[in-house]
């Protein structure tokens, strides 16, 4: 067999027989999982199989990374023959067992991280080996994007990893390291290098001359016990009841990895990938994928390279930070600040306020340390960049300002001034506001085209998100400046227009008023908390409100000069009167809307029942569901009409990472779409005669329904 090269693959044989099939997409960034590499791979695979003169084949990557997964490109179209679709991936299963058992062994000597279909790729070769390292990950993340392994994964897992640890796998989309791959069956063996690798991947071939997949060898044993073992049957109840309680239905493809485990372990594995086949092509077609795909892979990927930067604007280096104000906000910022390599003055009103920011990086690191995740002398360097103090001249030399102050207009004012005397006039001064006006803030600046917003939400070190609000002054410099800075840290940024608590504040705050309105009207705190949650919110509006602090609700509302609407008097009448008359502050304190007992887990105050006596049955659960989710995205397609948000991606972004709305919907807007914009604004109709005008539907959103136009066609 000649030497192959071209720009997908190469392939060459030594002198003893053995085959190396590299994978080398030229043409694309990242090895993909895509039809025509697929194609390319079987060609090559099966002429190696026909000439006698080679004895295997090992499988390797010439890139860093083995292959990132599928070419989500071709899922995200909408699918018009179910059964040509079907037909092609059960073409590609025949291809694939055709090298299973083509009598010549194939190893897979994985280089880098190999997911999704690269994954699959791998456990269509009789070995598997991976280099011992941290950088590589071995997974199905299919989940995550509202799919499931449909090139085999699903079928074969169980037979590797047993029932129980394959269900983990491919419901949780874990991605492990080699080490617990290898501990969990998921490979054959690791290697500390690629030269050892290559190594023990040939011995395997020579040794090996009639590989035998473990789902054609009638004498293995599925780890753990087969299906109708207690243990498996066990396993598959637990696991089904599981997932619908915790998907609520919300994400098919969940339940459709239990159904294809349970009926396709039964069978021959041929069968069983014609069950994977079907179920599928079900998956990919379903709202929910395209959804998770359109948004919470393509959308979010292109928003954390910095898709929102001005394109003309060069890069903003950010070699020193300066923070004001060591509070969690202060102290979560300085840490991840640090980590990307920058240099941080944290700086609070005295030392011992700017050092307890400090040692929060300290806690988070001595954590990292105890699950094996950094080191000592990782703590150390990191430490070593972060410079406590309560002198405002330290921050000279910044290229970057970071004010996290408390939320409070004439502090701001006091801080920027004081901050600006020592910054240089060409660099970039940001404030971490939550909801006060940007161009309110910079009227206390002397550069306001280089002021900007930098809103980060708690826990810094977990939350994704990085809201970028733009005042009226604020140039494409500080935009650049921000967006860079926020790439760097590794968040994902979005870019808004500035008005009163922005885009994720304002519509959070829709869930959390809706969430009272209706404890109010008699729907029970229980009820109204299990629904939260049942729609695919992480927490219910009440929780979530303890947690955020009654008081500072309370506060937010009293510092906005402007004039209250009806819907948000009530709002404040309510918080105020938890506040002031029952002293229910949040969790802080231990008592909100719910008690919070030392060393027990929380609980509803009783004393809700009196304030807020229940009608149970008053409000029907389904009209429960839309409120709380309506009220939410009808907020924000008036940030959209308004011009705060700048596009619909943005609105889907901010919603799913800043808060939380369900992902299997799109996001915030889409959720338009995913419910019928005409059922959406016939709701929201209905409910403006029943509870008020805070329900009213802008005519825009009307103009784009009579047009037949999708929520993502606004402004074109």
């Amino acid at each position: 067999m000649e030497n192959i090269q071209d720009t997908l693959l190469s392939f060459s044989v030594d002198a003893d027989g053995v085959g190396t099939l590299t994978i080398n997409q030229t043409e694309n960034s990242a090895n993909l999982f895509s039809e025509e590499f697929i194609a390319r791979y079987i060609e090559v695979a099966q002429q190696a199989i026909a000439d006698e003169n080679v004895k295997g084949v090992i499988v390797t990557s010439g890139k860093p990374i083995f292959m990132a997964g599928a070419d989500l490109n071709a899922l995200l179209e909408d699918i018009t023959d179910k059964k040509a679709f079907t037909d092609n991936l059960m073409q590609l299963h025949r291809s694939l067992r055709e090298i299973e058992t083509g009598g010549k062994p194939f190893v897979a000597a994985i280089n880098g991280t190999a997911l999704g279909g690269g994954l699959e790729l791998c456990l269509a070769c009789h070995h598997r080996i991976a280099i011992n390292s941290t950088k590589i990950k071995l997974g199905f993340p299919e989940i995550k994007v509202g799919l499931f392994p449909g090139a085999g994964g699903t079928v074969k897992a169980p037979y590797l990893l047993g029932i129980q640890t394959a269900l983990m796998y491919l419901l949780q989309g874990i991605e492990a390291r080699p080490p617990k791959a290898l501990k969990d069956g998921l490979i054959d063996a690791v290697a500390e290098n690629e030269e050892e690798m290559l190594a023990a991947a040939k011995k395997f071939i020579l040794e090996t001359p009639n590989p035998v997949q473990p789902w054609d060898n009638k004498k293995h044993r599925i780890p753990g016990g087969a299906l109708w073992t207690p243990n498996g049957v066990q396993t598959m109840v637990g696991a089904s009841g599981n997932v619908g309680k915790l998907t609520h239905g919300n994400y098919p493809s969940a339940q459709k990895i239990i159904k294809v485990i349970h009926d396709g372990i039964q069978i021959p594995v041929d069968r069983a990938l014609e069950i994977e086949a079907r179920n599928f092509t079900h998956a990919v077609c379903t709202k929910e994928a395209k959804n998770m795909i359109r948004t919470g892979f393509f959308a979010i990927q292109d928003a954390a390279k910095g898709k929102a930067r001005p394109k003309d604007e060069p890069k903003y280096e950010i070699n020193k930070l300066g923070i004001l104000g060591a509070g969690m906000m202060g102290a979560g910022i300085a840490y991840v600040s640090a980590k990307a390599g920058m240099d941080v003055v944290l700086k609070d009103v005295t030392v011992e306020g700017a050092e307890k920011g400090k040692a929060y990086s300290s806690m988070l690191l001595d954590k990292a340390i105890a699950k094996k995740r950094s080191t000592p002398e990782k703590k150390e360097t990191l430490l070593a960049k972060i410079t406590p103090t309560d002198d405002p001249n330290a921050v000279e030399g910044s290229d970057l300002i970071i004010e996290a102050v408390f939320e409070n207009v004439e502090l701001k004012d006091r801080v920027t001034k004081e901050t600006e005397a020592v910054l240089g006039e060409d660099k970039v001064y940001g404030s971490n506001t939550s909801t006060i006006p940007i161009s309110l803030l910079a009227k206390s600046s002397a550069r306001p085209e280089n002021f900007i917003g930098i809103h980060f939400f708690s826990p810094v070190d977990k939350m994704p998100l990085v809201e970028i609000i733009v005042g009226e002054k604020t140039e494409d410099k500080a935009i650049a400046a921000a967006v860079d800075y926020t790439v760097a840290i590794k968040k994902v940024p979005i870019v808004v227009n500035d008005s009163r608590g922005f885009f994720t504040s304002r519509c959070f705050g829709t869930f959390v008023s809706e969430g009272m309105f209706l404890l109010e009207e008699g729907v029970p705190a229980p009820m109204i908390e299990r629904v939260a949650t049942k729609i695919g919110m992480p927490v219910g509006p009440l929780a979530v409100h303890d947690e955020v602090s009654l008081t500072l609700s309370v506060h937010i509302f009293e510092s906005d000069p402007s004039e209250k609407k009806a819907f948000e008097k009530r709002t404040y009448n309510l918080v105020k009167n938890l506040v002031e008359n029952h002293q229910r502050t949040g969790k802080k304190d231990g008592a909100g809307f719910y008690d919070y007992p030392k060393g027990g887990q929380k609980k509803l105050w009783a004393g809700l029942k009196e304030i807020f006596p229940p009608k149970p049955g008053a409000i029907e659960e389904e009209e429960v569901k839309k409120r709380l989710l309506h009220r939410q995205v009808l907020e924000s397609y008036r940030c959209l009409d308004e011009g705060v948000l700048r596009s619909t991606t943005d609105g889907d972004i901010g919603s799913i990472l800043g808060w939380g709305f369900p992902i299997f919907t799109g996001g915030a807007l889409s959720y338009i779409d995913y419910v019928g914009m005409d059922n959406f604004i016939e709701d929201c109709d209905r409910f403006k005669a029943a509870y008020g005008e805070h329900w009213e539907v802008p005519q825009s959103l009307r103009d784009l329904a009579s047009a037949g136009k999708s929520i993502h066609d606004f402004g074109k």
